[in-house]
């Protein structure tokens, strides 16, 4: 399996996020700008919270709440699941499994880097089986 800041590599160091004091329509607008089910929430250079699709379903929707009116400090998830640059790609699995996320900021010492979601880790562990079933069908043919 391979760490985590390969995955990153495919990212080009984006760091899409928003802040605190964002309204949670705005968010909503990043992520379909982005594609993307979560951002991270950062005050400066300081990851807070996670802003997912989850947490407006939830936290929102089923509860009559505006979009407009709330913003993504009352709604974020504050406690921060993260991995390291190192952390290889099954433990990031097991981790999301265990903690029932699809998200996971990837933090080095103080600095953020990225995140990586669960699509991430199935594009390449589909793209390592690819990989040995074409090395298999090479070795049989020849």
């Amino acid at each position: 399996m391979k760490p985590v800041s390969e995955l990153l590599k495919k990212h080009d160091g984006t760091l899409w996020h928003l802040r605190p004091s964002d309204t949670v329509f705005a968010a909503l607008q990043l992520l379909a700008n982005y594609e993307v089910g979560a951002l991270m929430v950062m005050e400066g250079s300081r990851l807070v919270g996670v802003f997912s699709e989850r947490d407006y379903t939830r936290k929102i929707a089923l509860q009559g709440l505006s979009s407009r009116d709330t913003l993504v400090s009352e709604i974020m998830s504050r406690q921060i699941v993260s991995v390291t640059p190192r952390t290889d790609t099954r433990e990031c699995m097991s981790l999301m499994s265990e903690k029932k996320i699809r998200h996971l900021p990837v933090i080095d010492g103080t600095t953020v880097l990225g995140m990586i979601s669960i699509r991430d880790i199935m594009d390449d562990i589909i793209a390592d089986h690819e990989s040995t079933i074409a090395q298999l069908e090479n070795y049989i043919q020849s």
